[in-house]
């Protein structure tokens, strides 16, 4: 399929955030002046939280809005600049260290790096389309450089080289990207059963567990959460992240201390 902007010889543009020129009046018909980018932004967010990304189209945020299709062109240029300014209103939730947390304000970089994850797992979890727009994007807006630098700031006081930063980075927070995106999947798949978390995994254990070809592992899986302790599916997911979570950062703490050795 050939985008229009392939057709018209233009280079695509990487962001929405790389984009400086004056919204309004470029895509024809009357500027609507009850709107504007954080109202759109906001009902975006809203509608991708109550309906998925795949049933998130233009006409069906118009709707929402009250308005035509073409009024919402008055602020954005195409779906994908919706999608991108919708990631960067959802990093805009995360609760971060200030600017001016470091060693001499006493705080330790592992309780902030353990609540940046727990903060970051939580926002993927409560919005499950988030995950899929998080590689799509340069992300690049204002409220995911404020994450990024919290980041960078935290894993900065570790000890690490900075030339191991990233890759300590990449350790923590592609982990939590991938247990956050999965539970958020589970809990969406759960949502569609109208059964609870508990329910719908103790029914999907005892009907797997009949199965002769996946028994002997889940079988396995089943005595190793039960070993693992946790009455609830919430208990068990915690207590995995937090497990993996505590290995990362002794992992981190390894190395500072084998750099040092």
């Amino acid at each position: 399929m050939v985008r229009a902007d392939q057709r018209s010889g233009k280079t695509p543009r990487p962001s929405v955030w790389l984009d400086d020129r004056e919204r309004g009046g470029r895509r024809g018909g009357g500027q609507p002046s009850h709107l504007d980018r954080d109202r759109i932004t906001e009902a975006t967010v809203r509608l991708l939280d109550a309906e998925g990304l795949e049933k998130f189209s233009m006409r069906r945020l118009a709707a929402e809005l009250d308005v035509t299709a073409m009024s919402v062109y008055w602020y954005v240029d195409t779906k994908d600049d919706l999608l991108e300014l919708a990631l960067d209103r959802a990093f805009g939730e995360l609760a971060l260290p200030g600017a001016d947390s470091g060693a001499d304000s006493g705080a330790d970089w592992r309780d902030e790096l353990c609540a940046l994850a727990r903060a970051y797992r939580a926002l993927l979890v409560r919005h499950s389309w988030l995950p899929a727009l998080v590689g799509r994007f340069l992300n690049i807006g204002p409220q995911a450089l404020r994450f990024s630098g919290a980041v960078q700031r935290v894993l900065g006081r570790t000890g690490l080289p900075e030339h191991e930063v990233t890759g300590a980075i990449a350790a923590v927070f592609q982990f939590v990207y991938g247990h956050g995106t999965v539970e958020g999947h589970f809990r969406d798949r759960v949502a569609s059963t109208g059964l609870t978390a508990d329910e719908y995994h103790h029914r999907a254990m005892t009907e797997v567990l009949r199965h002769p070809d996946a028994s002997d592992v889940i079988g396995r899986s089943a005595r190793i959460m039960e070993a693992r302790g946790g009455d609830t599916v919430e208990e068990m997911l915690e207590r995995d992240f937090t497990f993996a979570l505590d290995l990362l950062v002794a992992g981190i703490e390894a190395m500072v201390a084998r750099g040092r050795g």
